[in-house]
């Protein structure tokens, strides 16, 4: 399922407040940095949010956000990849959940892209509807399986030797 943000939305504000205080650096990835950041989200994600990571950054400047603690990339964040106005891929290092810093990497994203001059987000294929309702008024958008990704080319399992 799909969701919608209004990037004009009071809950930009309060969502602002609530990660203020995370103990990560959120910043624009530069681009010298793909390799290292590829690297990662194929080691910690999947080759398919790779793909959309590397389109992200080929944009100017890059439609790539990082988070690092003490130096060490621990999440990331992308809008603009798989379609204008869209936010993600994001993830977030095992280790480093349940500090916000998933939270952070959100609102800085949106951020940008309402510096952009985006009035709105998209969130295709939202894994954790319920997170982004929360976060920041989220709307889900219903589309019966009639999204962007339908019809996606799919790894699929090698058969068994002998079948």
């Amino acid at each position: 399922m799909d969701c919608l943000v209004n990037l004009y939305s009071q809950r930009m504000a309060a969502l602002a407040g609530r990660v203020e205080n995370v103990e990560a650096v959120i910043r624009v990835a530069l681009p010298p940095e793909l390799h290292f950041v590829q690297n990662w989200v194929r080691e910690n994600f999947s080759e398919y949010w790779v793909s959309e990571l590397t389109v992200a950054m080929a944009h100017q400047p890059p439609g790539c956000l990082i988070a690092t603690v003490d130096g060490q990339l621990v999440g990331f964040a992308c809008y603009d990849a798989t379609a204008r106005g869209f936010f993600g891929p994001t993830g977030v290092a095992e280790s480093q959940r349940g500090k916000n810093i998933g939270l952070a990497l959100f609102y800085h994203t949106l951020a940008a892209m309402k510096a952009h001059g985006y009035a709105y987000a998209i969130i295709g294929s939202a894994g954790p509807v319920e997170f982004y309702v929360k976060a920041v008024g989220a709307v889900p958008i219903k589309a019966d399986k009639e999204d962007i990704y339908q019809g996606l080319l799919r790894v699929r399992p090698k058969p068994e030797a002998g079948a």
